[in-house]
């Protein structure tokens, strides 16, 4: 395994499987290892809310291609529905506990910018670039296309803005 340079990037995916069906730990992590060698990502948020760390911070993922040397893998269970089409299943303790790993994240890297894989660029660019990416209103749309997948089926980098960088700096209180 790799180590992992700086964590420049908070990636949220979703395990891809239908929300009547559980998936375990042990499948998350076996798909992985059967693929890539070991396993994919950082965090795994489940359907009741529990919060499973599966990497060390320190140790490169295996989630986001091109991108994996500077960023964390958090993933949750669902993202399909009952009939295998992708769609926003997260229950609202999965919710809760992702708002409340992605701020402990965040203050632990203050500078990490939080993205769904699916707003990632499909082709390698700076990571300058990905750092603003997409526009942080979600208003401008990037000239390159986004990656080929509909994890997460919601724009993780809206949703969460209130945990962005740009937003959370604004938020610091000076005291006189």
């Amino acid at each position: 395994m790799k180590p992992l340079k700086s964590v420049k990037l908070l990636v949220i995916h979703c395990v891809a499987n239908p929300c009547n069906r559980p998936f375990s730990v042990e499948n998350l992590i076996a798909c992985g290892e059967a693929k890539y060698g070991q396993c994919s990502y950082h965090y795994y948020v489940r359907r009741n809310g529990d919060i499973v760390p599966l990497l060390p911070e320190s140790v490169q993922g295996v989630h986001a291609r091109h991108y994996n040397y500077c960023s964390l893998g958090i993933v949750y269970e669902g993202g399909l529905d009952e009939n295998g089409q992708p769609a926003d299943t997260r229950t609202e303790a999965q919710k809760h506990s992702l708002y409340e790993l992605l701020k402990e994240l965040t203050a632990e890297y203050p500078d990490a910018r939080i993205i769904g894989h699916c707003e990632l660029p499909k082709q390698r660019v700076p990571i300058e670039l990905v750092l603003n990416w997409p526009s942080r209103d979600g208003s401008r749309q990037s000239q390159l296309p986004h990656v080929a997948k509909r994890c997460p089926c919601f724009p993780a980098s809206i949703e969460y803005a209130s945990l962005q960088p740009e937003n959370r700096t604004a938020q610091v209180v000076t005291l006189n």
